[in-house]
C-alpha cells in the first residue's frame, strides 16, 4: 500500500497538485460568496425577530437538503462543472455564517452601545468601532464552521466534472484502488485540519487587541 502511494506521487505529482488546487479554489470561492451574501443579510435582519427568523429558517431548510441532491437539481439549470458546484456549496455555507452573524449582533452588550451613544458616536462610527469588533468573534466562528464543512463536501463536485480531490476518491472506489482512497480522503481530512488551524491563527492575529487590553 505504501509503495503504491509513493508510486502515485512519483508518477502523478503534478496531477495531484492540480486536483488539490481545484479543491481549494472551489471551496474558497464558495465560502467567499457565502460571506458576501450572509454577513450583510444578517446585519440587515438582526433587529427584527421576525425577519431574522425567516432568514435563518429559510436558509436552514436549504441546509437540510443534501449537497449531492442540490447538485443534481442544478444540473438541468446550470449544466456541469464549477458553477453548479460553487452554487451548491455556497448554499451549504450560508446558514452557519448567517446564523452566527444574527446572533452576534443581537446579543451585543447594551452597556457598550449606550457608552458609544454617550460619547456622541454617529451610527456609522458606532457600527465600525463598537458593534463590529464585538460581533466579530461569533461571526468568525460561523465562517470557520462553514469553511470546514465546504472543504469536506467539495469532494462531491467531482460527480459533475468540477474536479478536486473527489476525483481521487471516486476513482479509487470505482477501481478498488485503496491507495487512491487513502490519498484522496487523507488529503481532504488534512486540508480541513490545516484550514481550521489557519483560521485560528488569523483570528488570534485579528483579536490581539482584546488580549492586549487585559
Amino acid at each position: 500500500m505504501i509503495e503504491e502511494i509513493i508510486a502515485y506521487f512519483q508518477k502523478s505529482g503534478g496531477d495531484y497538485l492540480s486536483l488539490l488546487w481545484g479543491h481549494i479554489y472551489i471551496s474558497l470561492i464558495s465560502v467567499a460568496v457565502a460571506m458576501v451574501i450572509a454577513i450583510p443579510l444578517g446585519i440587515l435582519v438582526y433587529r427584527s425577530k421576525i425577519t431574522s427568523m425567516i432568514a435563518e429558517r429559510g436558509f436552514g431548510l436549504l441546509r437540510i437538503v443534501p449537497s449531492l441532491a442540490v447538485l443534481i437539481i442544478l444540473i438541468p439549470i446550470m449544466g456541469t462543472g464549477v458553477l453548479p458546484s460553487v452554487t451548491a456549496l455556497t448554499i451549504l455555507a450560508i446558514p452557519p455564517i448567517l446564523i452566527n452573524t444574527v446572533q452576534a449582533f443581537r446579543n451585543l452588550p447594551p452597556a457598550m452601545l449606550e457608552a458609544a451613544n454617550g460619547m456622541g458616536m454617529s451610527p456609522v462610527q458606532s457600527f465600525f468601532k463598537v458593534k463590529l469588533p464585538l460581533a466579530f468573534p461569533l461571526m468568525f466562528a460561523g465562517i470557520r464552521t462553514a469553511a470546514i464543512e465546504v472543504i469536506a463536501s467539495a469532494t462531491l463536485a467531482s460527480y459533475i466534472g468540477a474536479g478536486g480531490l473527489g476525483d481521487l476518491i471516486f476513482t479509487g472506489l470505482s477501481l478498488l484502488r485503496y491507495s487512491l482512497l487513502i490519498i484522496g480522503g487523507g488529503s481532504v481530512a488534512l486540508l480541513s485540519l490545516l484550514t481550521g488551524l489557519l483560521l485560528d491563527s488569523i483570528y488570534k492575529r485579528l483579536t490581539r487587541y482584546q488580549r492586549a487590553s487585559k
